[in-house]
């Protein structure tokens, strides 16, 4: 969407004129990338862009200390990362429920919603990879659904690539069983 670099973007953020516009840029940008990373997250549309929200407000605050040692979207989808694992802990102990209790919320809301257009298919892996631990599910839809390298995942998550390849193996493995069994 933005022709401009990440150096330019954090540039024009710098200067107080240009804050606002340079902001805008970057929400343009990255926010459907991230929306869908925290969208397969959460499942609920509603609550996804409240996260989302959060994310983008994270970013507006800390935009000023970001260092540049690593990609701007690397940095966003990391802010994501964290941003949604806390969103689940919170449901939880909302809840006062355990991880299966939850999955089944998350996956009622989603055959409920409007804005999940998935077949049934589509709703038969989402459902299997929900049943994943929360980090394994990053790991998974970071690496599956939104093609990212081990490298960019571990900027993101600030694991190494060793533990994201045999934790992405095991979610692989998982998702196979439950989708090759009647469970889900």
């Amino acid at each position: 969407m933005s022709e401009l670099s990440d150096t330019e973007l954090l540039a024009l953020f710098r200067r107080e004129e240009s804050r606002n516009y340079a902001f805008n840029l970057i929400v343009r940008t990255h926010q459907r990338r991230l929306y869908a990373f925290v969208r397969r997250m959460v499942t609920d549309h509603d609550e996804a862009q409240d996260v989302l929200q959060e994310v983008f407000i994270k970013a507006w605050k800390g935009l000023d200390g970001f260092r540049e040692d690593a990609q701007l979207y690397s940095w966003l989808h990391r802010i994501a990362y964290n941003q949604s694992i806390n969103h689940l802990k919170r449901l939880r102990r909302g809840l006062f429920v355990n991880n299966d209790q939850v999955v089944e919320r998350l996956t009622a809301d989603m055959d409920r919603s409007e804005h999940f257009t998935g077949d049934a298919i589509e709703k038969k892996l989402q459902r299997a990879v929900m049943r994943l631990p929360d980090k394994q599910r990053a790991v998974f839809t970071m690496k599956y659904f939104q093609e990212m390298k081990y490298t960019e995942i571990s900027d993101a998550t600030g694991t190494s690539v060793g533990a994201l390849k045999a934790s992405y193996h095991i979610a692989v493995k998982k998702i196979e069983a439950w989708l090759t069994s009647d469970q889900t």
